[in-house]
């Protein structure tokens, strides 16, 4: 009978996450998430297979979190509310290990490679598009805003926002908070 690991999986993924949207890719050795998962490497390629594989749980991973934590905002606040909370947490987590989305690095790193990684994210990418799109619909539907838009152009336009929001909070001397608020504001414009 083989032996039951004695480490917990979600714990490994998330701190390989936290491990690759931190340094990327190919910033990330073997060695890197050997010493940051303190596995040797039989047991890293036992639990995982390749680096590519734990990469592409770990991006998973990271779209889950973020739909969730979407989800989670609506529950609690309603569409429009969460949508204009969103971008300030975005930028507040204080445990993220990088302001800017792990899913637009990978993308934007991988993508003239060719790598499959890239189309995942970019997939990850699209499916957080259609969840704005549907809270836009759904505004829409409520009378919230006007008729006359187009969630999933909305929803393009606010995800780009929140994209370079993210890389603005990796900048000194931008105010990321100041930008958050006007994105925020925006939307009651709608």
């Amino acid at each position: 009978m083989p032996r039951k690991p004695n480490y917990d999986r979600a714990d490994l993924i998330a701190r390989a996450r936290d491990l690759f949207w931190r340094q990327g890719w190919a910033g990330t050795s073997l060695k890197d998430l050997e010493e940051v998962l303190k596995m040797k490497p039989g047991s890293f390629y036992a639990a995982f297979g390749s680096k590519e594989a734990l990469f592409e749980i770990a991006l998973d991973k990271y779209a889950e979190d973020g739909a969730a934590r979407l989800a989670d905002l609506v529950a609690q606040h309603g569409a429009m509310e969460a949508l204009k909370r969103y971008p300030e947490l975005a930028i507040c987590n204080a445990e993220a290990p990088a302001k800017a989305c792990m899913l637009s690095k990978t993308l934007l790193e991988l993508q003239t490679h060719g790598h499959p990684l890239a189309k995942r994210a970019s997939a990850h990418l699209m499916g957080m598009e259609e969840q704005f799109a549907a809270l836009f619909a759904q505004l829409q539907s409520e009378g919230v805003i006007g008729a006359d838009h187009d969630p999933m152009a909305l929803a393009r336009r606010y995800q780009s926002d929140l994209l370079g929001l993210r890389v603005s909070a990796e900048r000194e001397g931008i105010d990321a908070h100041a930008i958050a608020r006007e994105i925020s504001e925006s939307l009651s414009r709608l």
